[in-house]
């Protein structure tokens, strides 16, 4: 039986509820009393660029070293130097003989190339060549020189009269006269395709001051070879 005005007791298990202050928000909630979301993971993929990144230097570096190292073991020593052109000078010899000499004197067979040259006679003096009626006259004088040039390499090979060259005492170098050995007959020397084997009988001519002095021949058997001399 219960009296007015008696207290009554609380049930089992109740806590009071502290009072609220303003401003006051549950512990792990947002503003306006959300509730906060829940932590992300650190993204990984800066990581993996960076990563990347430093592999692709470390080959670069890695690759830049062998090639300087390389390069370092690629440079001759004087005696590879040495052997290479002996191997060059064995190489311009076609029948596997002692190499030739680089210069000659005139009648001396001499090599360049697939060609093996022999100048026996030179001629000079003439003011012009050609007939009565077809000829080319010299702006100075004439300087014909007779060749025999043999083909000793394994390919035909055309010899130009225009590739020649004729040297000055003083250093100054004079080309073929091509329009000259069109009037002159037999000369051969302004375009003649030797094949293997086969040898031409040539005159090369040449139009220069009258009464120079030279002092080489310089016979080539293409426009790009290394030229022999032979001495005049």
């Amino acid at each position: 039986m219960s009296y007015p005005n008696q207290p009554q007791q609380p049930p089992p298990g109740w806590q009071p509820t502290p009072p609220t202050q303003p401003g006051w928000q549950p512990p792990g909630s947002m503003p306006g009393g959300l509730p906060a979301p829940p932590p992300q993971k650190k993204s990984r993929t800066g990581l993996i660029v960076g990563l990347v990144i430093g592999a692709v230097l470390l080959l670069c570096l890695c690759g830049g070293l062998v090639a300087v190292v390389s390069a370092d073991d690629s440079q001759p020593t004087g005696s590879d130097t040495n052997t290479t052109a002996d191997t060059t000078r064995e190489a311009n010899d076609a029948d596997g003989d002692e190499p030739k000499a680089k210069s000659a004197k005139i009648g001396t067979p001499v090599r360049d190339g697939k060609f093996e040259f022999t100048v026996t006679d030179i001629e000079r003096g003439k003011t012009k060549v050609g007939n009565e009626y077809l000829n080319k006259k010299s702006q100075g004088e004439f300087v014909l020189v007779h060749v025999t040039v043999k083909n000793i390499g394994d390919e035909p090979q055309s010899f130009f009269g225009d590739d020649q060259k004729l040297i000055s005492a003083d250093g100054k170098e004079y080309s073929a006269d091509s329009e000259a050995a069109i009037y002159l007959e037999d000369s051969q020397s302004l375009y003649e395709e030797i094949n293997p084997g086969n040898q031409v009988k040539g005159i090369v001519i040449f139009d220069v001051p009258k009464g120079a002095e030279f002092a080489t021949l310089v016979l080539h058997d293409s426009a790009f070879s290394g030229g022999v001399e032979v001495k005049l």
